[in-house]
């Protein structure tokens, strides 16, 4: 399993979160996901700790990544600033507006039925529908992660930071890149 991400700047309880642009979801139904971790059909959410990896529009590309124990000090001079405790966020210069501009729904998910995703830290399933127990609308997405501690910052192409990122001691999780700029040829 990852290590989890560092906490953030008023991170809160933990609790479970299912991130959407529809304020009209009430009833989740498990589904089979385009890139999910198993076949199964499952309602996913993710836990507080790593709810700031969702706060950008559904199909925003990002590079994500923090310190773990086993990240070396050469890692974390190279892509954290020499700060083990840093989160950073990078996503592709085009998308910024949107991040800007753009309001989230959180729904938090009753946690009975869910249970740990085994590979990835912060990442929750159930095979049951649920229903949410609250709807939080959130806004300023860029003021959100600089309010948090998490570092924002925006490349014109995600493919060479991912790809030494990967390669690196790093923890790190890559969220939609399918929608990145294409790789340079």
């Amino acid at each position: 399993m990852r290590a989890p991400a560092p906490p953030y700047r008023g991170e809160g309880p933990h609790a479970l979160w299912h991130v959407s642009e529809d304020p009209s979801l009430t009833r989740f139904v498990p589904h089979r996901a385009k890139t999910a971790l198993t076949a199964e059909p499952l309602v996913w959410a993710i836990d507080t700790r790593h709810l700031p990896l969702f706060w950008y529009p559904r199909d925003c590309p990002r590079c994500t990544f923090w310190a773990g124990e086993r990240t070396t000090d050469a890692d974390v001079g190279r892509f954290l600033d020499g700060d083990r405790t840093a989160r950073v966020h990078v996503i592709e210069e085009d998308w910024l507006a949107r991040v800007a501009t753009a309001e989230l729904q959180l729904y938090r998910m009753p946690p009975e039925t869910f249970t740990e995703s085994a590979d990835t830290a912060g990442y929750w399933m159930s095979g049951e529908p649920v229903v949410a127990l609250e709807r939080r609308t959130i806004d300023d997405l860029v003021g959100r992660h600089a309010a948090a501690g998490i570092v924002l910052r925006t490349l014109p192409r995600l493919w060479p930071l991912w790809d030494a990122v990967v390669g690196s001691t790093l923890e790190f999780s890559g969220i939609r890149l399918r929608h990145a700029r294409p790789r340079d040829p």
